[in-house]
């Protein structure tokens, strides 16, 4: 079947299904890494992605996140030069109630018929003004690193703003 558009599991709805060892057949997450860069240097400036509403993210654009924002900082900065990290984990197990569709779906599909669902995938939820992502780096490279977080921000299901943590004293 085809995947769903984001749309379907972005707002949250409903009691949070997490307890993995009493379900199976979870698809693993997306998510290859949590922290790229440095993750030994120290830098002086930090910035944050920030979601602006409560919504769920799930594992996949999460992912597609991260790879545009490595990517960006990757090209601009080198790998030496910002610390990448990803501050939520999708643990909440997504369901779905799969209809067969085609010639004959209607004698095989139960319809509503114990429709609690089966795992589709993986999402992590959301508060408002929850930071999902953060970047450490150097002077010099601000301007490439806040492109690289604005660009990470249009893959997520919710509107982001970018906020500096640390060393807004230094970028002015």
């Amino acid at each position: 079947m085809t995947r769903k558009p984001g749309s379907m599991y972005r707002y949250v709805r409903g009691q949070a299904t997490t307890r993995k060892e009493y379900m199976g057949g979870i698809p693993a997450s997306r998510i290859a890494q949590f922290d790229m860069g440095n993750r030994t240097g120290k830098f002086p400036i930090q910035i944050s992605l920030i979601a602006n509403e409560k919504c769920q993210l799930r594992h996949n654009s999460l992912e597609a996140a991260r790879i545009s924002a490595n990517r960006a900082l990757e090209k601009a900065a080198g790998t030496t030069n910002y610390r990448l990290v990803i501050r939520v984990f999708p643990h909440i197990v997504l369901r779905e109630n799969k209809q067969a569709t085609g010639a004959g779906a209607d004698r095989i599909s139960q319809g509503m018929r114990s429709s609690y669902g089966k795992n589709v995938s993986t999402a992590a939820r959301v508060n408002a003004k929850q930071i999902v992502m953060t970047v450490d780096t150097q002077k010099q490279f601000f301007r490439q690193a806040k492109a690289a977080l604005r660009k990470a921000g249009m893959k997520l299901s919710t509107p982001c703003s970018i906020n500096i943590e640390k060393g807004a004293g230094l970028v002015q």
